[in-house]
């Protein structure tokens, strides 16, 4: 029968010429054709294996049927027995070689194979091809070689297939696998393998087994619906893997197992349109089907994914996805792990020491309930984060344990893009090289309580863009490296987490020891409404303060419009150690809380009312800069009069002489030097003040008597040409006092010329001798007098020359 329909098997279309190897498919009409309704099953057998049936011939099976009809079943060791007799016999083995009288597309269709189908150990050189067929036991295709192996609409309790090779594409397209896995371990297939709208059943185990799997082309399950653990460890393929639109079930284990996996192409597990409907994925599918003409199919993993130790030739698209880790307790931690800190017990994704060429894509809707987790990692392109949601809290209350993303020691040879993600959950990036961008605008990261994001000893080549940042917990960068600038413009930072392993609460910003190679912007920025499209200011707001110690920043740190700390005990800005050119400390409020500048430098000083209005205490020992942001002109008396008074509102509970010292050495540096001594004055009189504090019983008033002398007589050293004027009204009182209670001479013998106005300088200059002060005898009041005016002569020409001595080291 089959050679005497051998030659009907080819046909061809009208007008085509004959090309070696083609055979009939289905639907392809010609007269006379073979039916197989009411066959037996030899003679149905012959009609498949000669190619005379074809897919309009009789009634189709119903593949979930477990009991369709004797007219559709065909025993599974006739149908070997039939395939095995093609091969050649007289090399003592099966090999492989193919019959050039025989078509080479073998087609069983609308068939229950009952018993076991077994090609075990079999070259074959025919294509297998099953449409519409139902088994009642699983395929056993281990060690085979055939041209190729098609399962088309079938159902399959399972299928055995280890070390299969293939010099074509092996197919299980719109076919159930249930009750057993699809076994592909260690199967050599030289073309692709095809799972698309397939479903693959095997709870709480394997799914698809697929074990150092080796593709010559394209791993291609999109659609692809499972139960079970889709296993792919060290898989190769040359081509991509493609699950878009799969959904992958094994909550209770690894959604995807492909640790160690290599991919020459993309790994694509993003949307994808719906069964039955254009597999197309570019910019039109999606117009269309923005328009209502198509349903797109989310990626979907209920399970933990795997691809640890991966390799990717091109990228990983996650774009749209949603991801749920495996349940708690499912894959129980063993020995360290179970106390070890780095280890995340909710991962979702993990990608530990991937290394992809291209981008890594987890954007555009992507959700997720656990970690997506990337430790010691490698991306060629960019990580891509843009309006993902990841919630690993899972549902408890923040501070969580669980970290939304964890990306310790991965490189970055691009940007990472999380514009408008939210994470929930420590999102931690500890040591880890970006060399490009860092986008967080607009973002909103909750983790009250505890760390919001931990990136300490990163290393970002240019900016990290945080603007408009909604963060709960710490953001902490310390030690970090920002080659350009750090930009929370508009940012929220609120609810600080703590040290772990000493007392205290951490600051809701922590910077410290970081290098920024420009700017450290906190401060207010212009956000538009998104209901009424206007644009309005939004400060900087801290609640929990700012720490920027020993930081250095290459241009400015600014704080204008910023609003520091939460009335706590920890500072709202520490600033110790702190380097930059120019420090803006213009801000929208007084800070809640102590601030330090103690050893700060700065070059330029920008400051206002509202930061010097701090009330739990300033701390500003060895602060230097070295000029104001507004100088103080020569004639600007008010303005000296405001500083003043700021310095004093701002340690009103303390004195210290360095905030003043430094304010008049940047007066005199712009050449004024009179408001500098008014500073200095300003300085001595609290010096004084702070004396008498520490004074007791009539110290205290001397002291304080002794300060007011002082300021009005000579200012303090500081206005010589006030102690002058003082000598000259002391000449003139004395002159008129001795003028009206002339002295007798002391020696008679001596004939001298009383004169006043001589004697009262004699008494005034001290030093020199005239030859007046001890030549007349002087009594009562004059006695009194006399030596009032020899003391204050004295101090006055010391205050004199101590003056004309600064001003001369000055010039």
């Amino acid at each position: 029968m089959a050679s005497s329909r051998g030659h009907a098997a080819v046909r061809l279309r009208r007008g085509e010429p004959a090309r070696e190897g083609v055979v009939a498919v289905a639907n392809m009409p010609w007269e006379g054709r073979t039916t197989t309704e009411s066959m037996s099953a030899e003679a149905r057998l012959e009609a498949f294996l000669s190619g005379a049936a074809t897919s309009g011939d009789g009634p189709r099976l119903d593949v979930t049927d477990r009991s369709p009809g004797r007219s559709f079943e065909l025993p599974a060791e006739q149908l070997t027995r039939r395939l095995m007799a093609w091969t050649d016999p007289g090399l003592g083995r099966l090999t492989f070689w193919r019959r050039t009288s025989r078509p080479p597309v073998i087609r069983i269709r609308d068939t229950f194979v009952t018993g076991t189908f077994a090609l075990r150990a079999v070259e074959f050189g025919y294509l297998l091809e099953f449409l519409r067929c139902r088994f009642e036991d699983a395929p056993d295709l281990r060690q085979t070689r055939v041209a190729g192996l098609e399962f088309k609409e079938c159902w399959l309790p399972g299928l055995h297939a280890r070390n299969l090779r293939s010099d074509s594409d092996v197919l299980l397209m719109s076919s159930t696998v249930e009750g057993r896995s699809a076994d592909l371990t260690d199967a050599d297939i030289r073309g692709s393998l095809l799972l698309r709208n397939s479903t693959l059943i095997n709870p709480n185990h394997w799914a698809l087994h697929a074990d150092r799997l080796v593709l010559a082309g394209a791993l291609m399950a999109t659609n692809l619906h499972t139960h079970g653990e889709v296993r792919m460890i060290d898989l190769r393929a040359h081509g991509d893997v493609d699950f878009r639109g799969a959904r992958l079930i094994n909550p209770n284990g690894f959604a995807i197992h492909a640790n160690g996996m290599q991919v020459g192409g993309n790994l694509l597990c993003t949307d994808q349109l719906a069964p039955g409907q254009a597999t197309s994925t570019g910019p039109a599918a999606r117009a269309a089907t923005a328009g209502g003409s198509g349903e797109r199919r989310p990626f979907l993993a209920r399970g933990t994914i795997s691809l640890a130790n991966a390799r990717i030739s091109s990228g990983v698209t996650m774009r749209g996805a949603s991801l749920t880790p495996t349940r708690p307790g499912a894959l129980p931690l063993r020995g360290s792990d179970a106390a070890d800190p780095h280890v995340d017990r909710r991962t979702a994704l993990n990608m530990d020491r991937i290394e992809v060429d291209g981008s890594v894509r987890l954007d555009d809707g992507f959700r997720s309930t656990g970690t997506l987790r990337m430790v010691n990692g490698r991306i060629g392109g960019s990580l891509w984060l843009a309006r993902a949601d990841v919630d690993a809290s899972g549902g408890a209350p923040t501070p969580s344990e669980h970290r939304s993303l964890h990306v310790d020691g991965t490189t970055i040879d691009g940007d990472i893009y999380g514009q408008g993600v939210r994470l929930t959950g420590e999102a931690r990036l500890v040591n880890t090289r970006v060399k490009g961008n860092v986008v967080l605008d607009e973002s909103v990261l909750r983790n009250g309580g505890g760390n919001a994001l931990l990136a300490n000893w990163c290393h970002i080549g240019s900016n990290l863009s945080c603007r408009q940042l909604d963060a709960e917990g710490t953001v902490e960068l310390r030690t970090s490296d920002i080659g350009a600038n750090l930009n929370l413009r508009a940012a929220r930072l609120a609810r600080p987490g703590s040290y772990r392993y000493t007392t205290g609460v951490k600051p809701v910003l922590d910077v410290g020891g970081a290098r920024i190679g420009r700017d450290l912007i906190c401060a207010a920025g212009e956000v538009v409404d998104a209901a009424t499209g206007r644009a309005e200011t939004r400060d900087f707001h801290a609640h929990g303060g700012v720490r920027v110690r020993h930081a250095t920043v290459g241009r400015e740190v600014n704080l204008r419009g910023a609003r520091l700390g939460d009335d706590s005990p920890n500072y709202a800005l520490n600033a110790l150690g702190l380097a930059t050119q120019e420090l803006r400390l213009n801000l929208r409020a007084a800070p809640r809380g102590p601030v330090t500048l103690r050893q700060a430098r700065c070059t330029v000083l920008d400051d206002n009312a509202a930061f010097w209005d701090v009330r739990s205490g300033l701390e500003l020992d060895d602060f230097r800069y070295e000029a104001l942001a507004e100088p103080v002109g020569l004639d600007d008396d008010d303005r000296i009069r405001q500083r003043l008074d700021w310095l004093r509102s701002a340690m009103r509970k303390s004195y210290r002489p360095g905030p003043y010292d430094q304010f008049a050495v940047v007066l005199r540096a712009t050449g004024n030097d009179e408001h500098a001594s008014t500073v200095l004055i300003e300085k001595q009189r609290l010096r004084h003040a702070a004396l008498a504090d520490g004074s007791h019983g009539l110290v205290k008033p001397l002291v304080l008597l002794w300060s007011w002398l002082q300021r009005w007589m000579v200012g303090y050293g500081y206005r010589p040409a006030r102690a002058l004027a003082w000598l000259v009204v002391l000449l003139l009182l004395g002159g008129l006092w001795f003028t009206f209670h002339p002295l007798q001479v002391i020696n008679e013998q001596d004939h001298l010329e009383w004169n006043p106005w001589l004697y009262t300088i004699d008494l005034l200059v001290p030093i020199i001798d005239l030859g007046n002060k001890n030549r007349w005898h002087v009594t009562d009041a004059s006695q009194w007098i006399s030596s009032g005016l020899i003391a204050m002569g004295w101090v006055l020409a010391t205050t004199v020359a101590a003056g004309v001595t600064r001003t001369l080291k000055r010039t």
